[in-house]
């Protein structure tokens, strides 16, 4: 009992991470209706800023947090500006095949930046643990599910309260609709890829808390897609439940298949997330949450 309970832990905390990833995902495309292909790039990216700012310049790590997600949003922004913008009106298709090559080129600019060693992030977490009713608890764990708590509760009451959120929802309803009431439908591109980008930054910040921060942080966040897919592309409630039922699959998988199903051969746990997509898309097309569409013919 106590090794599945450690799981759970575990694979809450791995959800954590998969969520910040997937909202970003999920902004963009309710705001934008662009599959952005290139996020696991803007958390290799962002990672990267804090890692420069906190252990190169040697700044306090809470200033390189806020130094490092402004220059993560500043980087959603350039990125929207200058490659999206132009995109409007194009295929969805083709807008899709273009994050899949900002993806690729972002990636080679990060990795260049951070080279091949492990960059330590200089977060205050460590390795360090807890020990409750005989689970190890990592900081970084409880730092991971507080933080995503705290973000999405902001996010909530961003988009219900201020009149940017407001703008936001309106244009995820109707881009049409929403420049007629004098919204600014480019401002409000800009924005989502804006707080998309940081909230790529802050799983890079807790990919690499502790253990270090690599060139594999990107391969991890890739696991966000079948994570939005599970939960539905529009849905900030499906990106959160998607999380905990991939990151719990997989941790479930890691712990128990070398046990018991040998056969499978190593990393099976790699490929769960996949299977999790498969499997959900047999039954539910459009996600768990996802808005399905209907053709008026």
């Amino acid at each position: 009992m106590t090794q599945f309970l450690q799981a759970l832990v575990n694979g809450v905390s791995l959800a954590g991470i998969y969520a910040l990833v997937a909202l970003g995902f999920v902004i963009i495309y309710k705001s934008t209706q662009v599959l952005n292909f290139a996020q696991p790039a803007l958390l290799l990216l962002g990672g990267y800023w804090v890692v420069y700012v906190a252990t190169i310049l040697g700044w306090p790590f809470w200033i390189a947090i806020l130094v490092g997600a402004g220059l993560a949003a500043l980087t959603g922004v350039i990125v929207e500006r200058t490659t999206l913008r132009p995109m409007v009106g194009k295929p969805v298709f083709a807008v899709a095949i273009l994050t899949i090559g900002l993806n690729t080129v972002i990636t080679v600019v990060a990795l260049d930046l951070m080279g091949v060693e492990i960059r330590q992030m200089g977060d205050p977490w460590g390795l360090k643990f807890v020990k409750f009713a005989g689970l190890n608890i990592a900081h970084r764990q409880i730092a991971v599910i507080v933080t995503v708590v705290l973000l999405v509760g902001m996010l909530l009451a961003f988009f219900k309260y201020s009149r940017m959120g407001l703008a936001m929802r309106a244009t995820a309803f109707d881009q049409e609709v929403a420049l007629t009431q004098g919204v600014s439908v480019s401002t409000v591109f800009a924005m989502s890829w804006g707080i998309a980008a940081v909230l790529a930054m802050f799983g890079g910040v807790f990919l690499g808390s502790g253990v270090g921060f690599d060139r594999s942080a990107a391969v991890v966040a890739l696991k966000a897609l079948p994570v939005v897919v599970v939960g539905g592309l529009d849905s900030i409630a499906g990106a959160i439940v998607g999380a905990l039922m991939v990151a719990i699959a997989e941790t479930l998988a890691a712990t128990y298949q070398p046990q018991y199903a040998t056969f499978l051969g190593r990393g099976f746990s790699q490929l769960v997330p996949y299977l999790v997509m498969f499997l959900v898309l047999l039954f539910r097309p459009y996600g768990l949450f996802g808005t399905k569409e209907i053709e008026r013919v």
